[in-house]
């Protein structure tokens, strides 16, 4: 017994525990400077910006006096701000199911073998090499009312960025050409992952490409369109860049997001405790349509 002791008590077996504690530990110290990255840049701000929604703050962001829920219940009773979550509904369900059908169209067309079949993928995914401020200011061009492309080829004149129903259009148009290249990207390597074996055992038994396509590609497809169809939703939610420089929220509040609202409301209005009001309730919104998309996952997806 006291040699044990002894033994434990020798430098080498101090070492070697130490060595041994080291180890254990060495992974978690490879993760503090991200611990550090995301308290800094992501909890610190968010918890930030709860602290602030429940106080008032004067022009210069300072905290002026507790208010706990009142700046919730202003908000709805704001006429901008009930339109502002009704126009982002709008836009978020308008982009994400016309964005993830352009992509599935074209990763399905692309799937089959073609003539400059690798010219057609760099074309569809080119946009998502342009920044959405670069491509916002090239689509003004194009939706200028007298010297825009579209109504030349159109031979019409729209006010795209004049009408409240067409300044939205013209929005999700530039929103679904950017965002379909990134499902055009996932949905082409979703389909190059289904076994070729399964389209050919069906083609044997005489099924044609629309029902190989119900019955086979989509199900197995059913995890990629799933992955898809979150992050366009919360994409939409986010989108604040083409509307900033393109529309401004308008014309007439048309365009008037609940990011863009944000942010007018906190740089331009001052309204801190409003704007950080403003953002829980976004998160919240982002936070329950992403449960309950997750919710009814195991009902509609097939993992193979």
């Amino acid at each position: 017994m006291e040699q044990t002791v002894d033994k434990l008590d020798s430098p080498r077996s101090k070492i070697q525990i130490k060595k041994g504690i080291f180890k254990e530990l060495e992974p978690y110290f490879y993760l503090i400077p991200c611990l550090v990255i995301f308290l800094a840049f992501t909890y610190f701000p968010f918890l930030k910006t709860i602290y602030l929604s429940l106080f008032n703050t004067n022009a210069q962001g300072e905290i002026s006096s507790f208010a706990g829920i009142t700046n919730y219940l202003e908000l709805f009773k704001a006429p901008s701000f009930v339109n502002s979550i009704i126009v982002t509904f709008k836009f978020v369900i308008l982009t994400t199911f016309s964005s993830i059908i352009l992509g599935l169209i074209t990763a399905l067309l692309c799937n089959n073998k073609l003539k400059f079949q690798s010219i057609f993928n760099t074309m569809y995914a080119m946009p998502m090499a342009v920044s959405s401020a670069s491509a916002s200011i090239i689509w003004l061009l194009l939706f200028n009312p007298s010297i825009g492309l579209i109504n030349y080829l159109l031979k019409r004149n729209i006010g795209w960025l004049t009408s409240p129903f067409w300044g939205l259009t013209a929005v999700c148009i530039v929103t679904v050409w950017m965002n379909s290249c990134i499902n055009f990207i996932f949905i082409t390597a979703g389909l190059q992952n289904i076994p070729k074996e399964l389209r050919e055992s069906a083609s044997i038994d005489g099924a044609n490409y629309l029902q190989c396509l119900k019955s086979i590609i989509l199900p197995c497809l059913s995890p990629t369109l799933f992955f898809v169809l979150v992050i366009n939703v919360i994409n939409g939610f986010q989108t604040f860049g083409q509307i900033n420089i393109m529309t401004l929220g308008g014309p007439g509040e048309a365009t008037n997001v609940l990011v863009y609202s944000i942010y007018r409301d906190a740089f331009f209005n001052n309204k801190f405790a409003t704007a950080s009001a403003e953002s829980i309730i976004l998160f919240l919104i982002m936070l329950i349509i992403t449960l309950v998309q997750f919710r009814y996952e195991k009902r509609k997806v097939f993992y193979s």
